[in-house]
C-alpha cells in the first residue's frame, strides 16, 4: 500500500498526497546516542547569484586586478578602515570582512582561491544545480552530493540532515532521509485539542502503515519542541539580523540539543551584482553590506560555539565568480572561478590555498575570467572524507577523478 505522509506547514498539521513515510520521525526519540557524545557536524552554506570572489579575498598584489577595477578595486591595505585587511602579502579580506580576522590569526579559517566548476556555464541556475548534485555538466543526477555523502548506519538520527529553507534543497535530496525546516520555532501544530485528537485516531488505526506514520510524526513533533523549549544559552547571542545570522542561529540551538546533527544545509542570496555593487568608494555599498552580514554571522556562530567548534567544520560556496572587469554599472558580469571559505576547529587555518593564474589578459578564462585551477570537488573531496569519514568518492562525486589532499584539514 502506498503510505502517507504528513506535513507541517505554515504551523498547521496538514495531510498530503501520498509518499514515503516519514521514518525519520520516530527515530529521534531513540537516537541521540550515548549522554555527552559529540558527532563531528558538516555545515555548508551556499551564496546564491555568484558571490565576486575577487572583491571578496583580494589579490591586490595583481596590478591586473586595479586596472580592470579602477572604480571598485579594493585600495591596497595601509592600516585603516577602508582598505583591503592584509592576510599574507599577496591577498587581503574585504574590509567588511573585519570580523573574520580573528579567526583566520586562529588559524580556524582556511581561504581556496581559483576555486569553482569546470562546467563553463554561465547560467545561475545550472551553475547551482550541478555544484549542489557534485556532478557540473550533468543534468541527470537526481540526488545530491551531500546526502550520498552520508553514510548509511543503524541508529542515526532522524535529524542528522537538516536545511534552514522552506524547501529541501537539490545538495540533501536523495535516498536518505532529510528535513527541511524554515524556523525551528514553527515546527508544532497550532491547534493541541486537534493534535490530540489526531494522535488518538492514529493509535487506534488498524491501518498499519497510517497509525505508524501518525505515531511517528506526533514523535517528531515532540522532538522539535523540546529543542524549541530547551534553553538557548547562547555563548554570543549577538548575531547580526539578515537570514544567514537567524539561520545559524537555529542550526546552533540543533546542535546544542544533541540529537545527533551530521550536516546542516542553509543559503544566503543577493550576490548578483551587476550593478552598484560597490558606492563612490569601494568599501562601501551593496557587496559591502552583504559581505559585513556574511562575516559577522560566521563569526557569531564561531563564537556561540565555543570548544565544539573542534567538531564542526563550515564550508561556504557560490556557483560561479564573476568578471574580472568591472562593468560600466560599478558592477560585474557573471565569471568563471571563485573563492570558497572553510572555518572550524580542525581547519589548517591562516593560509590561502590554490594556484592562483593571475589576471593579466592572457591568463584569463575566456579573455574575461579568473581561470579555475582547483575544482570544487577536491575540496569538498577532503571534508567528506576527513569530516565525515567516507571515503566512497566514487558515489559521492560519481565520474570524479579526485585530486591529492590539499590538506585544509587535520586527520
Amino acid at each position: 500500500m502506498p503510505s502517507r505522509r504528513l506535513f507541517l506547514k505554515n504551523s498547521a498539521l496538514a495531510m498530503f498526497g501520498v509518499g514515503s513515510a516519514p521514518a525519520w520521525l520516530a527515530r529521534a526519540l531513540y537516537s541521540k546516542g550515548a549522554p555527552g557524545e559529540r558527532k563531528k557536524i558538516l555545515i555548508a552554506i551556499f551564496q546564491r547569484g555568484a558571490v565576486d570572489g575577487l572583491n571578496v579575498i583580494v589579490p591586490y598584489s595583481e596590478p591586473a586586478y586595479y586596472s580592470l577595477r579602477p572604480t571598485i578595486a579594493i585600495p591596497r591595505p595601509d592600516g585603516t578602515e577602508r582598505t583591503a585587511i592584509d592576510l599574507d602579502g599577496r591577498f587581503g579580506l574585504n574590509p567588511a570582512l573585519r570580523s573574520l580576522k580573528p579567526l583566520w590569526d586562529k588559524k580556524q579559517l582556511a581561504i581556496i582561491e581559483a576555486v569553482g566548476s569546470p562546467d563553463p556555464t554561465r547560467s545561475h541556475f545550472d551553475a547551482q544545480d550541478y555544484m549542489e548534485s557534485g556532478t557540473p555538466g550533468v543534468k541527470a543526477t537526481y540526488d545530491g552530493w551531500l546526502n550520498r555523502a552520508l553514510r548509511p548506519e543503524k541508529g542515526q538520527s532522524p535529524i542528522r540532515a537538516i536545511s534552514i529553507s522552506p524547501d529541501l534543497p537539490r545538495t540533501l535530496r536523495g535516498k536518505n532521509e532529510a528535513v527541511s525546516v524554515a524556523n525551528i520555532n514553527d515546527f508544532r501544530v497550532k491547534d493541541p485539542p486537534l493534535a490530540a485528537a489526531f494522535e488518538s485516531m492514529y493509535d487506534t488505526s488498524a491501518d498499519q502503515v497510517l497509525n505508524g506514520t501518525g505515531r511517528e510524526t506526533f514523535n517528531a513533533i515532540k522532538i522539535m519542541q523540546s529543542i524549541q523549549k530547551a534553553p538557548n544559552a547562547a555563548a554570543n547571542p549577538k548575531y547580526p539580523g539578515g537570514r544567514l545570522g537567524q539561520n545559524l542561529q537555529q542550526i546552533a540551538r540543533i546542535i546544542r540539543a544533541n540529537v545527533g546533527l551530521e550536516v546542516a544545509f542553509t543559503d544566503v542570496g543577493g550576490w548578483d551584482t551587476h550593478v552598484n555593487e560597490a558606492g563612490p568608494q569601494a568599501h562601501v555599498g551593496q557587496l559591502a553590506n552583504l559581505l559585513r552580514d556574511f562575516g559577522d554571522a560566521l563569526a557569531a556562530f564561531s563564537n556561540d560555539m565555543g570548544d565544539r567548534m573542534a567538531d564542526i567544520t563550515i564550508v561556504t560556496m557560490s556557483e560561479f565568480g564573476r568578471t574580472a572587469k568591472e562593468n560600466g554599472n560599478r558592477g560585474t558580469d557573471h565569471g568563471h572561478a571563485n573563492v570558497m571559505f572553510v572555518l572550524g576547529g580542525g581547519v589548517r587555518g591562516g593560509k590561502v590555498y590554490g594556484d592562483w593564474p593571475g589576471l593579466e589578459q592572457e591568463q584569463l578564462y575566456d579573455g574575461r575570467d579568473l581561470n579555475i585551477t582547483t575544482d570544487f570537488r577536491t575540496v569538498l573531496s577532503e571534508i567528506v572524507m576527513k569530516q565525515m569519514g567516507n571515503d566512497e568518492m566514487a558515489t559521492v562525486f560519481p565520474g570524479f577523478e579526485m585530486a591529492p589532499y590539499r590538506g585544509i584539514l587535520t586527520g
